[in-house]
């Protein structure tokens, strides 16, 4: 007699679900495999002569690709990475048309894309391409020196960020688009003969790698279903599909955010599902920032707090005619953040997320009835983190017990424990970790580590990561909280908190501090003003507050309280 596992699977056969030498996923008539791959040619067949890319290139020219091109393109290197048997394909560009191409042009191919921060040390960099087994790198020429030394048998591709598509300033990456459309004329089917529909939506896609910046950085595997998802919550959470035929105005996307971080927290594929327009950006320019947003009339883009600090700083600042939809993340914001950009018609999307959540995965959802609040309590209400995205299951905060049992907090906006997710947009996982990725879903959700508030609406306020916690004479200071009332001194600038040694309180908190321009203030009279503050209490007053020209930060503009807690300990300053 067959045994119950037996009988199961040839049943499953006779229902046409496959058993155990059937196909992985069942094809029915009423789904279909979720990837985002799909949206390029889609938006390609709907609008073909929609801009879909603008950018400047190396060469001083104004590059403008419609959605064909745009499309043309990614399918040629689809087909060449699928003639090679490529793999899995590496990625070292800044925000250029050809990193917005390989997004697409690799899983098209069949391959898994490892878009990795060209400002890691050329050691980081080794490593991860190493551990991610890639066997081909596109790679801008601008940092193709960053490979010197790594493993010659993996073949590069470089791409020389040029307008020329062929001839003396085309290169290596237009080659290999050219390669792949001639051989889709001689022996593909255009698109069909890609993978425009994963085999199985729950195959990776890629890899996105963590920081890294007490460990070895660790391999973030993303599906095609977590992406699509991802993307389909951002179009809506940010307002990016409002096309209209009647107006001819469509979203345009100012890629702030880098591409090769999370990537670019799905926004690539939502501006394409959009039938948006992608406004590349080699690298942030705060006087080139306000000139696309006047007269581009940019409508959208991603930045963190410290970024939209710089950029309403800026000398060109002047309120927009138009409203800028700007999704707010990497760091919690300060009510008097939002305050300013409200002022310059840049709106806050506010968001928050992880590497190992495709980027945002909550929003902080306005509502009407606030505008009765005084503003000062209206935008402490849009500073907080929110509730979970569309695609999301709705998050929780949990007690920090250290053990697998899973208790979820007050909702009184006064216990703090730390986030977790589960559902739709969390990653499978780290790749070759196994341990790590066992840690990382303890108790059967996704630990976070950040802690939060859980107030009675069911929003929920970040409070500290649990690292940045400063516990001073018993009492737990939070270094996100003492920085938002800091910022409101009218010459601060920028704020970042860490712990420093006491002998008496055990730690105390210090700030390293940014002005605005033309300011002469001292931490002296920092001090003496928080001393006076109604907003901060006694013990949170900080020892010492040091004035610096510009505070560490990462490659989305996170301040880096790593660095900071270094420069406590004395170690030497790249800034």
């Amino acid at each position: 007699m067959s045994n119950p596992s037996s009988r199961l699977s040839k049943l499953a056969g006779h229902l046409g679900l496959g058993g155990a030498s059937g196909p992985k996923t069942p094809r029915q008539n009423n789904r279909h495999e979720l990837s985002p791959t799909y949206f390029l040619p889609k938006a390609a067949s709907i609008e073909p002569d929609a801009e879909a890319i603008v950018h400047t290139t190396v060469n001083g020219k104004v590059l403008r690709r419609t959605y064909r091109e745009f499309a043309d393109r990614a399918r040629g290197l689809g087909y060449f990475l699928k003639s090679k048997g490529y793999k899995r394909v590496g990625i070292l560009c800044p925000n250029t048309p050809a990193f917005l191409e390989a997004m697409f042009g690799i899983p098209a191919g069949g391959a898994i894309q490892v878009g990795i921060n060209f400002r890691l040390k050329p050691e980081d960099i080794h490593y991860i391409f190493g551990h991610a087994e890639v066997d081909l790198i596109i790679v801008d020429r601008e940092y193709a020196h960053l490979l010197d030394g790594f493993d010659p048998s993996v073949r590069r591709i470089i791409d020389e960020d040029t307008d020329a598509t062929e001839g003396e300033l085309s290169g290596e990456f237009d080659d290999a688009v050219r390669q792949g459309l001639e051989y889709d004329a001689k022996f593909g089917n255009g698109w069909e003969g890609l993978e425009m529909e994963a085999q199985n939506e729950e195959d990776v896609i890629g890899l996105a790698y963590t920081s890294g910046t007490t460990a070895k950085p660790k391999g973030v595997e993303y599906t095609h279903r977590g992406i699509y998802l991802g993307a389909l919550a951002n179009c809506i959470e940010s307002g990016l599909a409002g096309n209209s035929v009647m107006t001819r105005t469509r979203a345009k996307y100012l890629t702030i955010l880098p591409l090769f971080h999370a990537v670019g927290w799905t926004y690539p594929w939502a501006i394409v599902a959009a039938r948006a327009t992608h406004f590349c950006f080699r690298k942030i320019d705060y006087k080139e920032m306000w000139r696309l947003l006047k007269v581009e009339g940019i409508t959208h883009f991603c930045a963190a707090p410290t970024v939209n600090t710089l950029l309403c700083a800026h000398e060109d600042a002047e309120r927009l005619p138009q409203e800028v939809k700007v999704t707010v993340a990497a760091s919690p914001p300060t009510a008097k953040l939002f305050e300013d950009m409200i002022g310059l018609n840049l709106v806050p999307v506010h968001v928050y997320g992880l590497t190992e959540t495709y980027g945002p995965i909550t929003k902080g959802y306005f509502l009407p009835e606030w505008h009765n609040l005084s503003p000062e309590e209206m935008y402490q209400k849009m500073a907080r983190q929110g509730h979970g995205f569309i695609t999301s299951k709705m998050l929780r905060v949990v007690k920090t017990t250290g053990t697998d049992e899973i208790i979820d907090v007050k909702k009184d906006g006064m216990e703090i424990g730390e986030i977790v997710f589960t559902g739709n947009i969390c990653a499978k996982g780290y790749f070759k970790d196994p341990v790590a990725t066992a840690k990382l879903f303890r108790g059967g959700v996704l630990h976070t580590e950040d802690l939060a508030v859980w107030h009675p609406d069911g929003s929920v306020q970040i409070q500290d990561r649990a690292k940045d916690i400063i516990i001073s004479g018993g009492e737990n200071i939070s270094s996100v909280s003492l920085e938002s009332m800091l910022v409101k001194h009218p010459e601060i600038l920028e704020v970042g908190v860490v712990a420093v040694p006491d002998s008496h309180y055990g730690e105390r908190p210090k700030a390293f501090v940014t002005v605005q321009g033309g300011s002469n203030l001292t931490g002296e009279q920092v001090i003496a003003w928080a001393k006076k503050s109604p907003h901060i209490s006694g013990f949170m007053v900080p020892r010492e507050v040091e004035i610096v020209k510009e505070l560490p930060k990462t490659s989305t503009g996170k301040i880096q309280k790593n660095v900071l807690r270094g420069w406590v300990k004395g170690e030497k300053r790249d800034i």
